[in-house]
């Protein structure tokens, strides 16, 4: 198992040196959330993560900085090292809440060399504790890394016309389009390779599409019996209709079962109903 205190110790860091942080936070203006700062905006992410109310850095050299996706991931952004701090001047504002932090602590944190190649690509197990945003490296606290993308600068999100994927590949879609595939809901296809049948279905709860797709990825099925009785499952999804951002699920699925008669998936599909 990938651990990620062995990148920490692989670039030649002190344990006791490093101090984890994970930023969300729930006070933060729309648009203007850590993760958001962090891809847009840089040099406010940094702002953000220095201006602080207690001395929370003081016997630390380096910060392994995380931030939370809008889909609940925790991921990398930096190894940020400390030069210093001192009082945060008058009328300094914090970029994601807009609160004044006049007096508070202001660390001078610089992003630095280790670790850099997997900044925006490495995704960590945070754990329970994620009250607890501030923690320290130990061998009980050694953060599994779930994943590591192929890059942080990612192609642009195709449409969702031409989107097409596997399931049992969904974990190498990029980050920004999974992100706009958990916002849009609606009726898809899924095309099974073993069994060459299609399956229509409808995404309209949490996290739209993306959200859907993320159980058949977990079992296989996504609790449909029709696919349960399935020997193997090795599907092919895509899009057929976006539905309107003001549809409810009774409208969602009055589209379903039109595309189901269009493409007569329960009689020579996998649908049964």
């Amino acid at each position: 198992m990938f651990k990620f205190n062995h990148l920490l110790e692989q670039a030649g860091l002190d344990l006791k040196q490093v101090c984890l942080v994970r930023h969300q936070d729930i006070r933060a203006i729309k648009g203007l959330s850590p993760y958001d700062l962090w891809a847009s905006k840089t040099d406010q992410f940094n702002l953000y993560q220095s201006i602080q109310s207690k001395p929370v850095f003081e016997k630390n050299e380096w910060v392994a900085s995380f931030v939370v996706t809008p889909l609940g991931e925790t991921l990398f952004v930096g190894m940020f090292r400390k030069h210093g701090v001192r009082k945060a001047p008058t009328k300094t504002i914090d970029p994601s809440t807009g609160e004044d932090m006049s007096g508070r602590y202001l660390y001078d944190l610089k992003l630095d060399e280790p670790l850099k190649g997997y900044a925006g690509r490495l995704v960590i197990e945070w754990g329970k504790g994620h009250i607890a945003w501030r923690q320290k490296p130990s061998d009980k606290n050694n953060k599994e890394v779930l994943e590591l993308r192929r890059s942080a600068h990612e192609a642009p999100f195709p449409g969702f016309a031409s989107f097409i994927w596997r399931i049992n590949a969904l974990d190498t879609v990029p980050m920004s389009w999974r992100l706009i595939l958990s916002k849009v809901s609606g009726v898809y296809v899924l095309a099974c390779r073993t069994s060459e049948k299609l399956y229509v279905g409808a995404a309209y709860g949490d996290l739209g599409f993306w959200g859907r797709w993320q159980d058949y990825l977990k079992t296989g099925h996504g609790g449909n019996q029709g696919l349960k009785k399935l020997k193997e499952f090795d599907f092919q999804v895509s899009i057929l209709e976006v539905a309107s951002s003001a549809a409810g699920k009774t409208e969602i699925e009055n589209l379903e079962s039109l595309w189901k008669d269009k493409l007569l998936t329960r009689e020579f599909g996998l649908n049964l109903n």
